[in-house]
């Protein structure tokens, strides 16, 4: 059966055009980089900082904040070969100044990187 008709033969048709608020955001991946950011437009006016690449990380070591440059992706969970291509994601093992760390947040979102440093 053709797909988006009836039985019949006759066409289904949509009884609303998509919104503003349907339509999916597009993808930002953050990528090793210098730093890079965008401004969004939110629901309400207000606006979202998004990040699109960085080479600094928020690191937490026993309990206090420095801030570190980032080497290398070492791996992702999510996909080896995001690693490949140096994608910060959110439970990435990342190479940086002070050592080995994982990433804690989503970077896409939040228009930051925070990380713990790894025991190796």
């Amino acid at each position: 059966m053709k797909t988006g008709r009836k039985i019949s033969g006759g066409k289904y048709h949509r009884n609303r055009k998509k919104k503003t608020y349907d339509k999916q955001n597009q993808d930002r991946p953050v990528i090793l980089g210098e730093e890079k950011r965008k401004d969004l437009r939110t629901r309400g006016g207000n606006v979202k900082k998004v990040l699109l690449k960085s080479n600094m990380v928020n690191l937490v070591m026993n309990g206090k904040v420095k801030r570190a440059e980032i080497k290398n992706v070492v791996e992702t969970p999510q996909n080896r070969f995001l690693a490949r291509q140096n994608r910060l994601l959110k439970g990435a093992l990342i190479e940086t100044s002070l050592g080995k760390a994982r990433i804690t947040n989503r970077p896409s979102q939040e228009g930051q990187i925070n990380a713990v440093l790894v025991k190796e």
